[in-house]
């Protein structure tokens, strides 16, 4: 038989009463929250079975980001596949750059994140995917796709092996001329779901429905 005893899944659906995420470690739950804001609040909660970050209206620099506090428990090498539901704000200001996906150590500035496979959405609703390895890096490969206030659902498929990292968008496979090729990198990554903006005052937002990252079990 097939089933845990082969397989680490990790899933997510963030059910339950409608809380403020944790800013540090939490007994309990893997999820932490980076808030960089200076004046403004910014909120991230979870509400109505969704993790919701949405930033203040204060004009500044801003960077909220959900990850595992940087704890890397998901081997490169043991990762199946990363998938999740998300959405955004109808149509996203020209200043606020979201990354959604997996990576090591996050840092405020995602393209400096020396390990990650990223959907990512920069100055606009269209999705770009990206990967790196501390070697080769793959920046801003376009989808054709653009995401906006409807869920679509993300998958970042590690079964090829990590040489051939593919990403899919609603089932159907996005910037599939590109080999994004992670074979450079041999530790672990966490899940990252970061938005942030430039000095303004917009409150876009970034909801998540669920994650589920599957891994073989060692």
């Amino acid at each position: 038989m097939s089933g845990i005893q082969n397989f680490h899944p990790f899933e997510d659906d963030f059910l339950g009463m409608t809380v403020t995420l944790p800013a540090s470690a939490n007994i309990g739950s893997p999820w932490l929250v980076d808030d960089t804001s200076a004046a403004g609040t910014p909120t991230f909660v979870r509400s109505g079975s969704a993790a919701v970050l949405t930033l203040a209206s204060n004009v500044e620099v801003e960077n909220v980001c959900l990850h595992f506090g940087d704890v890397l428990p998901f081997d490169i090498d043991d990762i199946l596949s990363m998938e999740f539901r998300a959405k955004v704000t109808a149509t996203l200001d020209a200043t606020t750059t979201i990354v959604m996906g997996l990576g090591d150590t996050r840092d405020d500035d995602p393209d400096a994140v020396i390990a990650n496979a990223f959907f990512k959405l920069a100055g606009s609703n269209a999705i770009v995917v990206e990967s790196d390895d501390g070697t080769t890096d793959l920046d801003d490969k376009a989808t054709g796709v653009s995401l906006a206030a409807t869920y679509k659902k993300f998958v970042i498929s590690f079964t090829g092996g990590k040489s051939d990292v593919r990403f899919f968008v609603d089932g159907a496979r996005v910037a599939a001329s590109t080999t994004f090729d992670m074979s450079a990198y041999s530790a672990g990554l966490q899940p990252i779901f970061q938005i942030q903006k430039t000095s303004d005052a917009n409150v876009d937002a970034l909801t998540i429905d669920y994650v589920r990252i599957v891994s073989r079990r060692s």
